[in-house]
């Protein structure tokens, strides 16, 4: 039996720290898991920024709210979820991911915890675990499942590696050049084409 653990930003949403770049013209906030291998290092680097420019949680809240999935995500999903059992893992947290989720129609969602003060400043962060999209797949195949896994990011490649299959969707340069064992794919269609056929190779 199959299940399908998938990104989530660049896969099915936009990226929220780009869109929150964008808004507030603080371009380094540009950089994702597309840019920077390390997590905490990112991380720590966006609180120092949130921090110096005195924004809080709801100000990003704000942002999130006016997001929409990317363009044909809701029709794939729909379609994913009625092949195979899909969760999503994602690094985002559960104080910005729900707007998202309700635009999804609300699909299984495993992230990640902000720690927020009294004036609704951000913080820190809490892992759900360290490399947990990777605990995540080990956990499905400890269940008997065959993991099919998407992702785009260096976050994502543990994740790809211990699946059953993986599958770079519209990477950068960078991470499709590293990471040439992955089959890139550009478009829903060409997801939908690799995944259907891992399932019928594996009946």
């Amino acid at each position: 039996m199959h299940i399908v653990c998938s990104d989530l930003e660049g896969i099915f949403v936009p990226e929220i720290w780009i869109n929150v770049a964008d808004i507030t013209g603080i371009k380094e906030l540009r950089l994702t898991t597309r840019d920077i291998s390390d997590y905490n290092v990112l991380m720590a680097r966006r609180l120092a920024i949130l921090k110096e420019n005195g924004l809080k949680l709801a100000d990003i809240q704000k942002v999130i709210a006016t997001m929409d999935p990317l363009a044909g995500a809701v029709d794939f999903l729909n379609w994913l979820r009625s092949s195979v059992q899909v969760l999503i893992l994602s690094d985002t947290f559960v104080q910005f991911a729900g707007p998202l989720m309700q635009k999804l129609g609300w699909p299984t969602l495993f992230c990640n915890s902000l720690t927020i003060g009294p004036d609704g400043t951000i913080t820190g962060y809490q892992l759900r675990q360290n490399d947990g999209k990777q605990k995540a797949i080990l956990a499905m195949q400890s269940l008997q499942y065959k993991v099919i896994a998407i992702g785009d990011s260096y976050n994502d490649i543990t994740m790809l590696q211990a699946a059953e299959r993986g599958i770079l969707f519209c990477p950068p340069e960078n991470v499709k050049n590293e990471f040439g064992e992955f089959p890139a794919t550009f478009s829903y269609d060409d997801l939908k084409r690799i995944i259907k056929k891992t399932m019928n190779n594996s009946q």
